[in-house]
């Protein structure tokens, strides 16, 4: 099984490669390709709960999907994201809430949308065992304070700041740093600069290793950000498949003879 020893091991031999999860069926499928990381993501809010954003989804219900993914995962490495408000605000509650990730549900380390204040969270949460990926760049838990989700790191002040919390990070022991969408020289600058492997998305090609939200990766999205990339169809496949289903029963071929039995004890009637 993928530790974080052997992500540090991997870093700057091969790519590491990560694809969130919500459920069993998935994380079969993305375990059985062989990606290292696999992240039950707060995205599960607007990808599978039917949310606009990903504030609202809440302890209990990430805690849900991260037992269900990391029952269904034999080899890949489970990060549970850490949802809004379930860190910083209390250090009691933010140990309790990671700690049940790992403790409760099985996964084996937990993600935070880093910043300035969460620097001390992440030595105290490593000091106790609970290995942390830091994220850094676009944290989408902060779109109301972005007003979207724009480009992070395009100034020189901004991308100073941003090594900076890449260094402190990696200096409080988080295990890896996700860089979203930023300059892709800027997530060069900083993988070159800390010691600990990069996962980019929407930050070029010069990170450890990259990840995708699986809905686009697989095409089962509506829209994808233009730094993302469909790799299959999988949406037309399922609306074929739903239209034919609809068509067979309406027209009466389905279920047909083979997708039923008759039990001759139960006579005519029946």
């Amino acid at each position: 099984m993928v530790t974080v020893r052997d992500l540090r091991e991997q870093m700057g031999e091969t790519p590491i490669t990560m694809l969130t999860a919500y459920d069993a069926p998935t994380a079969e499928i993305v375990d059985e390709a062989g990606v290292d990381v696999i992240l039950v993501g707060d995205s599960v809010a607007n990808t599978a709960l039917g949310y606009e954003t990903t504030v609202p989804v809440d302890v209990d219900q990430l805690a849900s999907h991260v037992g269900a993914v990391a029952r269904a995962t034999d080899e890949a490495l489970v990060v549970a994201d850490m949802p809004f408000l379930s860190f910083g605000v209390d250090e009691a509650a933010t140990i309790e809430n990671a700690g049940r990730m790992l403790k409760e549900e099985g996964a084996s380390a937990v993600k935070l949308e880093s910043g300035p204040h969460t620097v001390d969270i992440t030595e105290r949460l490593v000091q106790l065992g609970i290995p942390v990926m830091a994220h850094l760049g676009l944290t989408p838990q902060h779109v109301n304070q972005y007003g979207g989700y724009p480009r992070q790191g395009t100034d020189r002040a901004a991308a100073d700041r941003m090594l900076e919390l890449a260094e402190d990070h990696a200096d409080a022991g988080a295990f890896s740093l996700v860089l979203e969408h930023v300059p892709s020289n800027l997530a060069a600058t900083i993988t070159d600069a800390i010691d600990v492997p990069t996962i980019g998305i929407g930050a070029g090609p010069h990170c450890d290793g990259q990840v995708l939200v699986f809905h686009d990766a697989v095409g089962l999205s509506e829209w994808t950000p233009s730094f993302s990339k469909q790799f299959g169809d999988v949406r037309s496949e399922m609306e074929s498949a739903v239209d034919d289903y609809v068509a067979a029963v309406e027209d009466g071929e389905f279920p047909a003879e083979e997708h039923s039995h008759q039990e001759g004890d139960l006579g005519d009637i029946y």
